[in-house]
């Protein structure tokens, strides 16, 4: 079986293990503190950041768009991707938009000041970056809106991992109660469906000491 080094309340690990889920492809989780800067994980990551998928016979893969991409040469069903050259584009294009844009714009700011900086003792919140972060999801949560609106899911008619790379986002800042669902209904709609799927329930088991999730964190109807 293979291994993920991990962080539970990293977006970008979470991405993996759903997507890994998807797959059905079984994996061992090892949790890793990357600002640790371990011998032993350096010497698999460089970069020292999670994930890092290791297979049993040592391959190595870190980042989690190269392993989605890896995981699904190795298993081609579900289509995760996209089955034609147009659904893969849109389905990178999105997946990136969350993973860069939103993780730059939102998550960077709130997650990385709220629990980061906490976790790694290094300060105080930056009290402007949060503010930031906050009035940038508004903008995202809107667009998120308006892709379903016009589609049955972010890429188009199927799940895809646009939507993983989205929900995994949302997922770490609705764990710190950021989320003001109430406000973009449309996105609460779809975030609800992602929530309610199996392959979610185990991240929304995850927990942080210090850190409690407000109550409809875990609950499937919010």
């Amino acid at each position: 079986m293979a291994t993920l080094y991990h962080h539970p309340l990293s977006p970008f690990c979470r991405k993996v293990r759903i997507f890994a889920a998807e797959k059905r492809l079984p994996v061992a989780l090892e949790m890793e503190m990357p600002w640790a800067r371990r011998a032993e994980f350096l010497r698999l990551n460089a970069a020292a950041t999670v994930p890092v998928w290791v297979e049993d016979d040592g391959t190595t893969i870190p980042e989690s768009s190269a392993i989605c991409e890896y995981l699904n040469e190795i298993e081609p069903m579900p289509p995760l991707i996209g089955e034609t050259p147009h659904q893969r584009a849109e389905t990178r294009r999105l997946t990136a938009w969350f993973d860069i844009k939103f993780y730059d714009e939102v998550t960077r700011y709130i997650h990385g000041e709220r629990l980061l900086k906490r976790l790694r003792r290094d300060g105080e919140p930056n009290s402007a970056a949060i503010r930031a972060g906050r009035q940038n999801l508004v903008t995202h949560l809107a667009y998120i809106g308006w892709l379903t609106d016009q589609r049955n899911w972010l890429a188009g008619d199927d799940f895809s991992l646009a939507d993983i790379a989205a929900a995994a986002q949302l997922s770490v800042l609705d764990y710190l109660g950021e989320v003001k669902w109430e406000e973009a209904p449309e996105a609460k709609d779809w975030y609800q469906r992602i929530k309610s799927r199996p392959t979610f329930r185990p991240i929304l088991a995850d927990v942080q000491p210090g850190f409690t999730p407000p109550a409809h964190y875990a609950d499937l109807d919010f």
